[in-house]
């Protein structure tokens, strides 16, 4: 009965109360009722006095002090949904299972829709309905990977209700500030008070804020206050002058890089690295440059490496560990970090004056070639370097593993993701020319979504390849699973000559005829229904 006052009778009741429940428990034979009427035995007269102080205690309480109303809910000024689009809203969110192992059937995935009509929505700058918005806070709160999307379309009412269900207290960690309001960077007394009183999580979205608009100034507020934090508080702040990282903020990078603590020094280390005229990167391009050289004694140009012998105290302030890693040579993890921090651009001067494409392909003595490759292919990839990036992919049609430069296809993965998005479909559409499937799914999802049309037209071609030569199905369901999520709606009439059950070569896999055309089915399907999506987002649609 909580939240309800006793009144002094039932106080009274309360105490007699105490005395029944002592009988009962003693026996009346050994203590009798205390106030029994007359003319009745001991154990009826003791349920009577029960019977009647249970009315009285339930009777004579008076209801507690009702807690304070919440706030209203704040407004959205975005427009609504289409009535279409919100009921496609529903169904997406009320179909949360997830799925399971197995075969999937023909029916389109709708869980694995929902990431992309919410990023659709959020690029219409549509408002969520309010009644859809505790399905939409549920989703989130199961799927990390869903909450961005879904608290940028749920707007500020999600917030509201947060407040409301410690279930969805995500979304205030989520949102910047906790969900708080965020002062203007022109009010100087409110940025100053949010920044030396604020929380943490206030504190890293008022310095993230500012960083976007006014770097200077989220600059100058770290620096003021850089002595007093704490060194994994340090560590975050630091983080955030990736945004807007220019060359004004190299003094105060020089000094972190005398940080008590070794990760903070680490992160300043790379973002002077990140810029080709810091000192620091002078300093890595000195030293790299003397392990690094071209060897004119044979037949033929090559380049000769001699990696470090050993790390001085100057080179671990400038963010070289020390120490490398279980199975890894000292001289060859010094060399690696020295070169991925040089500046790509001091290679052509120091070797010969050659191109990206003719560095990468001089052969390298000693077997230094996978060590130097890898090490510029991190500096490119830090760099954003696309001649680089190009050089070191080498031709699509390259051995899987091992283009001129790329050590690993996941290396390549990461060197595409600095060329323009259709240079890098046009590469990962070459590579699965040449090469199938089997080793493209990690190329393929670094690749602009939807796909371009040679991409697309590619990946189908090499589904169909796999189906005709009876390869085992099952093997090729996460590119088919990318493929529906990734294909452009626009090809789905391509794919309608591939619907129908094929005949099973004697050699494939059993079953596989029904497992392809069921496949392909969903593919099909789902493309139609993501152009119905785009569709039913679309102004004006009823």
């Amino acid at each position: 009965m909580s939240g309800i006052s006793p009144t002094p009778d039932t106080a009274a009741a309360a105490g007699s109360w105490d005395d029944l429940v002592t009988t009962a428990l003693l026996g009346t034979d050994r203590r009798p009722p205390a106030q029994a009427a007359p003319g009745l035995e001991a154990p009826v007269a003791l349920l009577d006095a029960a019977a009647v102080a249970t009315v009285r205690r339930r009777a004579g309480l008076l209801p507690g002090r009702a807690a304070p109303r919440p706030e209203p809910a704040p407004g959205d000024p975005r427009p609504a949904l289409p009535a279409a689009a919100a009921r496609r809203l529903a169904l997406l969110l009320a179909d949360r299972s997830g799925g399971g192992g197995g075969r999937r059937g023909s029916s389109p995935d709708l869980t694995e829709l929902l990431p992309q009509w919410l990023a659709a929505a959020n690029a219409h700058g549509y408002a969520a309905p309010p009644q859809a918005l505790p399905a939409l806070l549920d989703a989130a709160r199961g799927r990390t990977d869903l909450r961005p999307a879904a608290l940028a379309f749920a707007g500020p009412r999600a917030l509201w209700l947060a407040r409301l269900n410690p279930d969805w207290r995500f979304a205030l960690r989520a949102a910047p500030g906790g969900g708080a309001a965020l002062p203007g960077a022109g009010d100087d007394e409110a940025v100053r008070r949010v920044w030396e009183e604020g929380l943490f999580a206030e504190r890293v979205a008022l310095l993230g804020a500012l960083r976007a608009r006014t770097p200077g100034r989220a600059r100058e507020l770290l620096e003021g206050t850089w002595g007093t934090e704490r060194a994994e508080d340090r560590l975050m702040f630091l983080d955030s002058l990736r945004t807007g990282l220019c060359a004004e903020d190299e003094p105060f990078l020089e000094r972190a890089l005398g940080d008590r603590s070794r990760n903070v020094r680490a992160t300043a280390a790379e973002l002077l690295s990140a810029l080709p005229d810091s000192a620091l990167a002078g300093r890595m391009a000195a030293r790299a440059a003397a392990c690094v050289a071209v060897d004119h004694t044979g037949n033929s140009a090559g380049i000769v490496v001699e990696a470090p012998l050993e790390c001085d105290p100057s080179m671990e302030r400038d963010g070289v560990a020390a120490r490398p890693p279980a199975g890894r040579g000292e001289r060859s993890w010094w060399l690696g970090q020295l070169v991925e921090a040089a500046p790509l651009g001091m290679w052509p001067g120091r070797l010969g004056g050659r191109t990206p494409r003719e560095i990468v392909a001089l052969p390298v003595a000693d077997g230094w070639q996978g060590e130097l490759h890898a090490a510029w292919s991190r500096a490119a990839v830090r760099q954003r370097d696309a001649e680089w990036s190009r050089a070191l992919l080498g031709a699509p049609s390259a051995p899987e593993a091992g283009g001129p430069g790329a050590v690993s296809l996941a290396e390549r993965a990461k060197l595409l993701a600095a060329l323009e998005p259709g240079e890098r479909a046009a590469w990962v559409a070459g590579f699965i020319a040449a090469h199938g499937l089997s080793e493209a799914f990690q190329l393929l999802g670094v690749c602009a979504v939807p796909w371009a049309a040679p991409l697309g037209r590619a990946v189908v071609d090499a589904l169909d390849i796999a189906r005709d030569a009876g390869s085992y199905p099952w093997s090729f369901s996460g590119v088919m699973g990318l493929a529906e999520r990734c294909l452009d709606p626009a090809q789905a009439a391509y794919l309608d000559g591939l619907l129908a059950i094929p005949d099973e070569r004697e050699d494939a896999a059993p079953g596989s005829g029904g497992y392809w055309a069921e496949a392909f089915q969903r593919l099909v399907g789902t493309l139609r229904l993501r152009a119905a999506m785009a569709a039913e987002l679309e102004p004006g649609t009823p």
